[in-house]
């Protein structure tokens, strides 16, 4: 029998089981008995909080999402460049890694929530192309082609770190992660100023 727990509480449980459910099946896939059965309730309990599969799917993505506005509120293009957008992404995405991944490889290929995935995806290429911009000047498709790809290997890579990395690390991934995008950044920037080197501890 389910331990009774306050609505919120049931909630947040709900979909973290959700999340690792539609990671491992997809949506098509995954049931609201699968959710219930993941979470250790009845499927009654699950109806009780979200009325459709789809609502449930899409306040997996809207957690993570949210999580991530509030890490980077009040963060500043120059602030962020110099700190490394590694360390505002990976303490949420350690939070919510089945979300985090859900949002990332999965959503945008699932038409009725692509919107979330492609949102998240433009929310990133902008980050990486206001720090870019300074440095690749008057070539406007090169520097689409540079923030884009810049921005999936860094969110990638993550994902990447979620399957297989210790989160006792997570620091030295986001420094070595940090430190690898200047330097490819920098060797696309031809006849430009390198990008500054991560500030020492």
């Amino acid at each position: 029998m389910a331990t009774r727990l306050p609505r919120a509480e049931r909630r947040a449980q709900l979909i973290e089981a959700a999340a690792a459910a539609f990671l491992e099946r997809g949506f098509d896939g995954t049931s609201m008995d699968d959710v219930a059965q993941a979470a250790g309730v009845t499927r009654l309990i699950v109806y009780r909080i979200f009325e459709t599969k789809d609502d449930l799917y899409r306040a997996v993505l809207g957690t993570v999402i949210g999580e991530l506005a509030r890490a980077f509120d009040g963060i500043d293009v120059e602030a962020l460049r110099v700190r490394g957008a590694a360390k505002v992404l990976l303490p949420v995405a350690r939070m919510h890694p089945d979300a985090f991944r859900l949002l990332w490889r999965h959503a945008w290929h699932e038409p009725d929530f692509a919107d979330q995935a492609v949102g998240f995806r433009s929310y990133v290429t902008r980050y990486a192309k206001e720090i870019l911009a300074n440095y690749i000047v008057d070539d406007p498709p090169r520097l689409e082609w540079a923030a884009r790809s810049a921005g999936a290997m860094l969110i990638e890579s993550i994902c990447i770190w979620l399957d297989v990395g210790d989160a006792a690390r997570d620091d030295e991934i986001c420094d070595q992660l940090t430190g690898g995008l200047r330097a490819l950044a920098g060797s696309w920037i031809a006849g430009g100023p390198p990008l500054p080197a991560p500030p020492r501890r």
